[in-house]
């Protein structure tokens, strides 16, 4: 089974969004109310059975079942009751809005940290329709339940073969956006490794490295931008919460959040597709960015968007039918590319020179080398020894080749491939 998303643009009138947005509000309620009840069970039962807390008291039986999702969705109907105002929304959405809460509640379960929090006033940024009878896309218009037809810019028509499974309206700033979900019943199967292999090299000096030399000069779309939203923010901090002045200075300081995430967006898908017209095989570097984005250059970290970069490169390589895979990064400053040595070096030399072999190159460039090399014996057949070719560089005609371009034999048996 093959899932896609394709997001959208749409323009709802002021009626529907004013709908859209009261929406939001009613779903923003019954998650608190849910949340309300799974905080309530959770600190009923904190107190011993023969004894109340000096601070508070919790008023619940102890054979209370605990709101599981099943009984939290089952209570619904009887909620529409006592509240008509969850009668406004389709009762799809407010049951997608309880199995959100309880999504959030297992990944809490799992990990032990990350319990769920009430969702303040405007937080709530989106819907989600589950089921739809017919296609809801036409080529002007997507048509949603009790709400009517809004017009779509289809800039990409649903390909062939797939069926709507389910859409999300998505706020964003002022503009509103559908995350349509297609699926069809056919299978792909994963990208063979062969082909002109390349490694990647990401940084903050310079945005990537490429095996073949490529330097990319980091753009740094926040600082751009910084002083603009500093005078933004520094508006929107004196307006009163809740106002009109303030709404309209929030806006405007999204805006500009949202124009910095659609322009990183953009050159990352640019430059995965050049990475994959340049070579068959890509391979990076497995770093975890999350720990990195907490040092002291977190804000240069999360102004590049590596996670997302690599997250994009995977996407893209599937897509095209090129091979994609992460090799470890340790040593990879200070590993040699020809002669495997090693070679010292301060983060303010930016030039490798081999003293063994003499090779001279970039720094990041011999990393993007090691990569590649670590990536070709991570591919490599397991069990096989000696000679392994990572060119042609034993046919006829070929001997005289780049030296960083020729296998090289290794001692003993090849890595095992990692699980």
């Amino acid at each position: 089974m093959l899932t896609l998303n394709y997001c959208y643009r749409i323009y709802p009138d002021a009626v529907q969004e004013e709908i859209l947005i009261e929406w939001m509000d009613i779903c923003r309620s019954a998650y608190n109310y849910a949340l309300r009840e799974i905080k309530d069970w959770c600190n009923s039962k904190k107190c011993l059975i023969d004894r109340c807390a000096i601070d508070k008291e919790y008023i619940i039986p102890a054979d209370t079942k605990f709101p599981s999702e099943v009984l939290q969705l089952n209570n619904l109907p009887k909620a529409k009751k006592e509240f008509p105002r969850l009668k406004k929304i389709p009762s799809q959405v407010l049951q997608q809005t309880i199995k959100q809460l309880h999504r959030g509640w297992q990944y809490f379960q799992s990990r032990g940290f990350g319990f769920p929090r009430f969702k303040k006033y405007g937080q709530f940024k989106s819907l989600l329709f589950h089921q739809f009878k017919n296609n809801p896309v036409t080529e002007y218009n997507i048509k949603l339940p009790k709400i009517g037809a809004i017009v779509i810019k289809l800039h990409r028509p649903i390909p062939k073969g797939f069926v709507v499974k389910q859409v999300r309206v998505i706020r964003k700033a002022d503009r509103w956006y559908v995350s349509i979900n297609i699926q069809c019943d056919v299978k792909i199967p994963a990208p063979i490794p062969y082909g002109h292999p390349i490694g990647v090299d990401v940084g903050l000096e310079k945005f990537l490295a490429t095996s073949e030399g490529v330097l990319v000069k980091a753009p740094k779309f926040l600082k751009s931008l910084q002083s603009q939203l500093k005078l933004l923010q520094r508006r929107l901090s004196r307006k009163q919460k809740r106002s009109n002045n303030y709404e309209k200075a929030r806006i405007k300081v999204a805006r500009i959040h949202h124009k910095i995430a659609n322009t990183r967006k953009d050159f990352h898908f640019k430059q995965a597709h050049d990475l994959c017209d340049s070579a068959d095989l890509v391979f990076m570097e497995d770093l975890d960015y999350v720990g990195l984005s907490r040092g002291f250059l977190g804000k240069h970290m999360l102004d590049a968007g590596f996670g997302q970069f690599r997250t994009i490169v995977k996407y893209v390589c599937w897509k095209r039918g090129k091979f994609f895979a992460e090799v470890d990064a340790r040593g990879t400053s200070r590993e040699c590319p020809e002669c495997g040595g090693e070679v010292k070096k301060d983060l303010s030399v930016r030039v490798h020179d081999c003293l063994d072999c003499g090779y001279r190159t970039d720094r990041d460039v011999a990393s993007a080398q090691i990569l590649r090399n670590r990536g070709i014996d991570l591919i490599s057949t397991v069990g096989q020894t000696g000679m392994e070719t990572a060119c042609a560089d034993v046919l006829p005609g070929a001997e005289v080749t780049w030296s960083r371009q020729v296998s090289k034999p290794r001692k003993g048996k090849t890595r095992k491939l990692k699980k």
